[in-house]
């Protein structure tokens, strides 16, 4: 053995053994912030759940008495009963609004095919608060229309104020989701099947009914589950339709207990919201095991043809004229009605609006300190927190996908895990984290502790995608940097996440327009001066201030409109991004 040598070997293995302690570094970090930002609020709201005594006083002791309080309660089981029922109705209302508006969009040959697509999935980008305004401007008890009716008609044939009224307006705002799903589904079938159905003589809608809707199923069975979720963590059309006809349910009912009382029961409190997170749980565990099911439908092949439109004959405008006023009436007018009742005194059918047009709804907004400040807020929580959340899970997806660290699968359930945990329970998991946690009491009420809980609620958004993207990166490349002697943190840093740059900026604006319309997660976590337009609007509607709810919602819509065509664009860059 050369001597000279031994000197070069012993500073090439002590560089090699920085560069392995430098990447254990960065993932363990990693790996500890996602499971800190995410099972802390849950172990604080189980831990609630468990004492005698709010979490700050002294003199707490184990129990289990919050449980059997809340089940003896008559209105608990009341809301759990209408959640529920919310659930059922607006899935089955999204399912079939979702599922025959993917199917007519992708497979019958219509004119105005794209703009009708475009059409059908802007309420993705807009706030469900927002469009729930629009829908009572227009269509709640004192609505617009429903006033125009009342007056013509004597009747309108709706209730909104019912769980089946407000059953169907939640599922008009969650089919968008339905129907982005079932066209990608369809995307990937393979069209010669329905081809060689059409070859054997079947009618159009037999081809339909006996090949396209089957070839669904699986996505059917995983989106009922989806939505179903999303209608029991539903607040914005409950909040606003139920509550003043005097109809609890889950979520009301959690804001109810929490923020309504002069000394809340939190205990009590804590054990409704622990029970919802696991009721929420419980069906996306489902969810993951539908997906495993589903595997055995193969129907993606290597050769897969696109698919061959159905002609309708005469009656190819009846599927688009049908989109067209489905758009008009549950998003255009809406929204429309949203933006004329802001520049307008009273919205009434009894009398011209051009009469009493106004800006006061405006300057009442920029005039006071507080909705200004609201705006601002909003801004840096989404810019921040965006940037934050992007950073953080692609460091966990390379971590995830690219490293051979012992913890990269269970991190990437910890990711995942925030789809089950609905906003308002965030919100009450990080209220109970900076009131028990010494030092941390000092970001209540800041933007700061409304940062941290949306980079939580963001985990699962980012990753969905940021993966992708990731996974199409092929590995040689990472294998190319290895043998020239750079470790797994300089390969992420300067070839992995350099070429998936486009699927980051994406996931950064796809996060700020998410972090920008949130207001569940807020509700117990904004204060003097951490206000945020979300809950500025919950604020003002209860206070009956119509006017200047309209106005701040225009502002945010503006913004949301800005955002989604950014969003747009960056997607349609992405796709051409890899070669």
């Amino acid at each position: 053995m050369n001597s000279a040598t031994t000197p070069e070997r012993m500073l090439a293995s002590a560089a090699g053994s920085a560069q392995r302690d430098a990447a254990a570094t960065v993932q363990s970090g990693v790996a500890v912030i996602i499971t800190l930002l995410v099972i802390a609020p849950l172990l604080m709201i189980l831990y609630q759940s468990l004492q005698t005594a709010a979490l700050y006083e002294t003199g707490r002791s184990w129990t289990l008495g919050n449980y059997a309080k809340l089940f003896t309660q008559a209105e608990f089981f009341g809301a759990v009963k209408n959640s529920l029922a919310l659930a059922v109705v607006s899935t089955s209302v999204a399912m079939v609004i979702g599922v025959l508006s993917a199917i007519a969009l992708s497979r019958i040959a219509m004119p105005m095919r794209n703009w009708l697509e475009s059409a059908m999935l802007a309420p993705i980008y807009v706030s469900q608060l927002v469009l729930a305004f629009g829908w009572y401007v227009l269509y709640g008890p004192s609505g617009y229309i429903t006033l125009a009716l009342k007056r013509w008609l004597g009747g309108v044939p709706w209730d909104l104020a019912s769980i089946t009224g407000m059953g169907v307006l939640g599922g008009m705002a969650m089919a968008p989701y339905i129907m982005l799903n079932c066209m990608s589904s369809l995307a990937l079938t393979d069209a010669s099947l329905e081809d060689a159905a059409r070859s054997t003589g079947a009618s159009p809608w037999r081809v339909l009914r006996s090949i396209t809707i089957p070839l669904l199923r699986p996505a059917i069975v995983y989106l009922v589950l989806l939505s179903f979720v999303g209608g029991l963590e539903m607040l914005s059309i409950p909040l606003i339709f139920g509550w003043p006809a005097g109809l609890e349910f889950f979520t009301t009912y959690l804001l109810r207990e929490g923020l309504g009382k002069t000394v809340p029961d939190y205990g009590m409190l804590g054990a409704a919201a622990f029970i919802l997170v696991v009721l929420v749980a419980s069906f996306v565990l489902l969810q993951r095991k539908v997906i495993g099911a589903a595997q055995r439908y193969v129907t993606v092949r290597g050769k897969a043809q696109r698919p061959k439109l159905l002609d309708l004959g005469p009656w190819r405008w009846l599927p688009p004229l049908a989109l067209a006023l489905y758009v008009l009436f549950t998003s255009i007018l809406p929204l429309a009605g949203l933006g004329l009742r802001a520049v307008v005194r009273f919205l009434t059918p009894l009398v011209s609006p051009w009469d009493y047009l106004t800006l006061d709804h405006f300057r009442a907004l920029f005039q006071q300190e507080i909705f200004g400040r609201a705006l601002l807020n909003s801004v840096i929580v989404s810019g921040v927190g965006a940037a934050l959340t992007t950073v953080l899970v692609a460091l966990a997806a390379v971590m995830i996908h690219r490293s051979e660290h012992r913890f990269g699968r269970h991190l990437e359930l910890l990711v995942l895990l925030p789809r089950a945990v609905p906003g308002m329970v965030v919100g009450i998991g990080f209220l109970w984290v900076t009131l028990w946690t010494p030092g941390l009491s000092l970001l209540h009420g800041t933007i700061w502790i409304l940062i941290i809980a949306y980079t939580m609620r963001g985990l699962p958004t980012a990753y969905a995608s940021i993966t992708p993207t990731v996974l199409q990166i092929g590995r040689e490349l990472d294998q190319s940097a290895r043998v020239s002697g750079a470790d797994w943190w300089t390969t992420c840093w300067k070839i992995v996440l350099p070429i998936a740059k486009t699927a980051l900026g994406a996931s950064y604006l796809l996060l700020f327009l998410s972090f920008f319309k949130e207001y569940a997660a807020a509700v117990y976590l904004t204060g003097a001066g951490g206000e945020v337009v979300g809950t500025q609007l919950l604020h003002m509607w209860a206070k009956g201030d119509a006017g200047p709810v309209a106005a701040l919602s225009v502002v945010q819509l503006a913004f949301t409109l800005v955002l989604a065509w950014m969003i747009r664009r960056m997607g349609k860059e992405q796709k051409t991004w890899l070669t």
